[in-house]
């Protein structure tokens, strides 16, 4: 029972660092949609795409910081 409790928490980790990952992911394909010149792509559809990506990466490094903070800072009760 302990090790499936162990590997439970081992996975909310592994999650919550990946999540963290992904918000500079999400910032970083924002900030290149909307300052690429690849793409021939209108400057007004650039920051259609971009926004909503900057708005989702701040609501992921927000929720990742909350992941963070309960898996890797908060005291356990099983640990006592």
């Amino acid at each position: 029972m302990l090790l499936a409790m162990s590997s439970g928490k081992m996975y909310d980790k592994v999650f919550a660092i990946f999540g963290t990952v992904m918000v500079f992911f999400y910032f970083g394909l924002a900030y290149f949609i909307l300052t690429t010149t690849l793409f021939d792509i209108d400057k007004a559809l650039r920051i259609v795409f971009a926004v909503p990506l900057f708005i989702y990466a701040i609501y992921r490094a927000f929720t990742s910081y909350e992941k963070i903070r309960e898996n890797f800072f908060s005291k356990d009760e099983d640990e006592e």
